[in-house]
């Protein structure tokens, strides 16, 4: 399934830093692991990941993918890219984990060398889980520096983590 999220909310960083504690020391008690493929967060989620001690029991790895190439190297099909563009729903959707959060996108300015695909405020994830991956895009409105975009996107993956999280408790209470 895929969802559109409006982007027209403020990003407190403080509240991103708790929102990553709270979900760290819940894998940690789910003993869930968590892998992430960042393009356009350039490492963010993994580094929101790790501030929290006892992180290395969950988080399997961490990959920044900036360039094609290793999006390539690390599983996404040189089609696929060819294909749906590097800024794509395809791309995000092409890595996995226990739990597996893919991103892409365009942050502030246009990429030179991707210039027809990228949009700046762009963004495309996805969320594995149980076998169930969930496609998200996002358009941010501009903010003020790259590190506040990637705080941003690192919010809205953060929701929707959670909001899989909640649901993959309910189906399992209910079987």
């Amino acid at each position: 399934s895929r969802k559109e999220i409006n982007m027209t909310k403020k990003y407190d960083e403080k509240e991103i830093r708790a929102d990553y504690r709270r979900l760290t020391k819940l894998l940690i008690e789910k003993k869930m692991t968590i892998t992430t493929m960042e393009s356009a967060t350039s490492g963010q989620i993994a580094s929101l990941i790790t501030d929290t001690e006892g992180s290395s029991a969950v988080l399997k790895g961490a990959f920044v993918t900036y360039c094609n190439e290793a999006k390539i190297m690390q599983g996404v099909p040189a089609e696929v890219i060819d294909k749906y563009t590097v800024y794509s729903i395809q791309t995000a959707e092409a890595y996995r984990a226990d739990i597996g959060i893919g991103v892409t996108g365009t942050m502030g300015n246009v990429d030179p060398a991707n210039p027809e695909a990228s949009i700046p405020g762009q963004v495309y994830f996805a969320v594995e889980m149980d076998g169930k991956v969930r496609s998200y895009y996002v358009e941010l409105k501009p903010q003020p520096t790259r590190r506040a975009y990637k705080l941003a996107v690192a919010k809205e993956i953060y929701d929707a983590v959670m909001e899989q999280m909640e649901e993959s408790q309910h189906e399992t209470a209910g079987e």
